[in-house]
C-alpha cells in the first residue's frame, strides 16, 4: 500500500483553545478520503497545516513525500487547495483566472486541458463573465478546475459543496470520482453525513478529534445496536416522552422523525405501551437500519479515548 499524505501525532493550539487534538492518520495513493464532521470539529485546520498555510504546534506529516514544514515550498507544487472560502479574483473572468493560475505554475491551460475538460465545458459558455458574477455551482467548478489546471498529486478541497444545490453537489462528486479513477489522491472536507458516503476512507470529527477512521461500509456495519424511526405530528411532545422513557438509550431528531436507540432488551412495543399511558396515540414506531450519521451521534455519546487507527 502506497501512502499519499502520513500524518503523526499532529495537532494545532490557539491560544488556549486546542483546536485538533493529536491525530495519527494516513491518506493512501489514489483514494477520496473524507474529514467528516460539523463545524468547528477541527477540519478546516488540518487541512491548512497539510498545504502549508498553518504551522502546526506539534507532530509530524508528510504529504506527496514531502515534509509540510521542511518541504513546503516543493510541496505547494505537487499539491492543490480549493478553500472553503471562494477565493478567486472575482473581477477577473472565467478564462483570465484560469489562465493566472496556469501560469502560476508554469503551465498553461492548453497544455492541461484534458485534465479539466469535462468540468470546464460546463463554464465554458460563460468564460467572459466574471468570476463574481457565477452561480455558486459554477464558482466552485472554477474553483475546481484552477486547482486542477497544474495537475497535482494531491488534491484538497475543504467543504467544496457547502451552499451548493443539490444537481450540482451531485455532478460535482461525479467529477471528484473521475480524478480519482485516473489516479489522483483527494481528500475533501465536508459537515455532510450523505457525502462520507462517497469516500472511499472517511474520518469522523468531533471537536477536534478523530473518533474513527474507516470505510464507510465497515463503521456502519459496525453498528450494534438497535435503530427505530418515531414520528408525530407532535414530534416535540414525543421527543419528551422518549427522554422519560427507562428504556431509552438516546434519541435524536432526524429530519421529520426522531431516531430512537432503545436500551438494554427494550422494544418498540414496550415504547408503545408507555406512550399509550401518557395518553399519546398519535404516534408510529418502526425499526430501521443505521446510517454513518446515526454512528457519529452514538460515537459522540461514547467519549472516545485518543484516536482510533484503522484500515
Amino acid at each position: 500500500m502506497e501512502k499519499a499524505i502520513e500524518i503523526r501525532q499532529l495537532w494545532k493550539s490557539f491560544g488556549e483553545t486546542q483546536a485538533l487534538k493529536p491525530l495519527t492518520l494516513y491518506v493512501r495513493k489514489g483514494e477520496i478520503f473524507g474529514l467528516v464532521g460539523p463545524d468547528g470539529a477541527g477540519k478546516t485546520t488540518l487541512i491548512r497545516m497539510l498545504v502549508s498555510l498553518l504551522l502546526p504546534s506539534g507532530g509530524s506529516a508528510v504529504v506527496a513525500g514531502c515534509d509540510i514544514i521542511k518541504d513546503y515550498g516543493l510541496l505547494r507544487g505537487k499539491l492543490g487547495y480549493m478553500p472553503g472560502q471562494f477565493s478567486l479574483y472575482q473581477e477577473l473572468t472565467v478564462k483570465e483566472n484560469l489562465d493566472f493560475f496556469a501560469g502560476i505554475f508554469k503551465t498553461t491551460v492548453e497544455k492541461n486541458y484534458e485534465l479539466i475538460a469535462d468540468i470546464y465545458e460546463q463554464i465554458a459558455p460563460f468564460e467572459n463573465r466574471r468570476a463574481g458574477k457565477l452561480s455558486g455551482g459554477m464558482k466552485q467548478k472554477l474553483a475546481l478546475s484552477c486547482a486542477l489546471i497544474h495537475r497535482p498529486e494531491v488534491l484538497f478541497l475543504d467543504e467544496p459543496t457547502t451552499g451548493v444545490d443539490v444537481v450540482s453537489r451531485a455532478e460535482f462528486w461525479q467529477l471528484l470520482k473521475k480524478r480519482r479513477d485516473e489516479g489522483m489522491t483527494i481528500v475533501v472536507s465536508t459537515p455532510y453525513m450523505n457525502e462520507a458516503e462517497m469516500c472511499d476512507r472517511v474520518a469522523l470529527i468531533q471537536k477536534g478529534e478523530v473518533m474513527k477512521t474507516d470505510t464507510p461500509q465497515n463503521i456502519v456495519s459496525a453498528f450494534d445496536k438497535k435503530l427505530y424511526a418515531a414520528k408525530s405530528s407532535d414530534n416535540t411532545l414525543l421527543s419528551r416522552y422518549l427522554g422519560d422513557f427507562e428504556g431509552t438509550l438516546s434519541h435524536y431528531r432526524f429530519g421529520d422523525k426522531i431516531h430512537w436507540i432503545p436500551r438494554g432488551g427494550s422494544n418498540e412495543k414496550e415504547l408503545s405501551a408507555f406512550l399509550r399511558k401518557k395518553n399519546f396515540r398519535d404516534f408510529t414506531v418502526e425499526k430501521i437500519d443505521a446510517g454513518i450519521e446515526d454512528c457519529f451521534m452514538d460515537l459522540m455519546k461514547e467519549k472516545p479515548n485518543g484516536n482510533e487507527r484503522k484500515g
